[in-house]
């Protein structure tokens, strides 16, 4: 068998060739990878059948769009290793994704798979302005969760130095970046803005520090926190996108001085948008949900997994990748309240242009009849010595913006500094009050 459709792993995406030679690439490993999955994966035997399909019809590109998606739920009927590729023993590591959604999704990666990835996180790292020597600190949780590891791998791939802190612990960090200076901070955004939270309440001002780079992924984020990320860290903020089913963090990332947008490494990965709704594959620049097929995967080949992330595909510059514009929400993260599509990052961008609050917050979701109800939590900033009467103008003051620009009403709580609870990784913003109401 040809391992991953042939080629080597260069660490240097390879900005040489043109857009046809890239699509040529990809068109040779796609038949690899499909052809791959369907003869020693038996969810992808089945699933091609019932549609109809077999590899021999992938004769081109867009051919793709004949094959059936696959999603979260079809991991979770194969738990934990049904959707593996290759004989378990092949399988050198097993990572899952963080179950924020439900049980988690198991992958594993042969030898070769580790490499791979390790060579996209090494150039989302350098595209970030990283060099050799650079000291790294990584706040992602290590683990089973893809972040830390991930990441590390791909520092010490570019030549960095990196200490493997983890998350948590928040006052010990402060005091290892004011000790080893590190160049590059790599965390979730929400750690990050607790790690300035920290600073602060030590007295520090933590964009003295010698941070310039931050490297932010694994939850979605707005600009708004981006502004708030850079003024308050004193560092430049970028984007880095992944998700354990595919292959971890690493499988796009912004650029220093580049284009708008997250450049997708598409000699390893095939990527679509379509219409959440019919499925239909939309032409480029339109929005809708990202579908990612893996090209080069030995021990689970992923032939177009749906995200559930929004965004838009964006043609190439400065190379022959294409982008993806910034992933704004998740189709599994929209709330229904009173008949309205509500999204957290429509009320996180809200929260961000009032004055005096934090950027943190919570959504508790409950039911009383038969609709859902919302209640926004949000808290003041670590300054805040105006007392209760202020709160309440800026509660009054959030929930007018919601009803102007979201279309409903929403309960909105305004707490005290520090009120809300903290996590050490990925933020969880939901409270589910609506099984207790049944």
């Amino acid at each position: 068998m040809e391992v991953s459709g042939g080629g080597t792993v260069d660490i240097d995406a390879p900005e040489h060739q043109s857009v046809e030679q890239i699509r040529d690439l990809q068109l040779q490993r796609l038949r690899w990878s499909v052809r791959h999955a369907c003869e020693n994966v038996p969810h992808y035997r089945h699933s091609f059948a019932d549609r109809g399909v077999r590899p021999d019809d992938l004769r081109t590109l867009e051919d793709l769009a004949q094959f059936p998606f696959l999603t979260k739920q079809d991991f979770r009927v194969n738990y934990p290793f049904g959707l593996f590729a290759v004989p378990r023993a092949r399988v050198v590591r097993i990572h899952t994704s963080s179950g924020t959604t439900g049980k988690p999704t198991v992958v594993g990666y042969t030898a070769r798979d580790i490499d791979i990835w390790t060579t996209l996180m090494g150039r989302c790292i350098r595209a970030a302005g990283a060099r050799t020597g650079d000291i790294v600190h990584i706040a992602y949780d290590y683990g089973l969760f893809t972040g830390g590891l991930g990441s590390h791998w791909g520092a010490e791939r570019i030549g960095c130095t990196v200490i493997p802190v983890s998350s948590g612990r928040s006052g010990w960090q402060v005091e290892l970046i004011e000790d080893f200076r590190p160049d590059i901070l790599m965390a979730t955004p929400s750690y990050a803005l607790n790690l300035a939270e920290t600073f602060e309440r030590r007295g520090l001002d933590a964009k003295l520090s010698s941070l310039r780079i931050g490297i932010f992924g694994a939850e979605p984020w707005t600009e708004a926190t981006r502004a708030a990320l850079q003024a308050r860290l004193g560092l430049e903020a970028f984007d880095l996108y992944g998700l354990a089913e595919v292959m971890g963090p690493g499988v796009a990332c912004e650029s220093a001085g580049g284009p708008e947008g997250l450049t997708l490494w598409e000699d390893h990965i095939y990527p679509e948008v379509i219409d959440p709704h019919t499925g239909q594959v939309l032409p480029e620049g339109e929005e809708g949900e990202l579908v990612l097929t893996t090209l080069t995967k030995e021990a689970l080949p992923v032939i177009r997994y749906r995200t559930r992330d929004l965004t838009r595909l964006l043609p190439p510059q400065r190379g022959p990748m294409r982008r993806i514009a910034r992933v704004f929400a998740r189709t599994d993260d929209m709330l229904v309240i009173h008949g309205v599509n509500v999204f957290p990052s429509q009320l996180e961008a809200l929260i961000a242009h009032i004055g005096g609050l934090s950027p943190h917050y919570k959504l508790e979701v409950s039911r009383q009849g038969p609709l859902d109800d919302l209640t926004l939590h949000v808290e003041t900033l670590e300054h805040d010595h105006e007392g209760d009467a202020a709160r309440r103008r800026i509660a009054a003051e959030l929930t007018r913006q919601i009803k102007t620009y979201v279309g409903v009403s929403i309960a909105v709580a305004v707490h005290r500094p520090g009120t809300l609870e903290r996590a050490p990784g990925k933020a969880t913003r939901l409270i589910e009050r609506r099984a207790a109401a049944r």
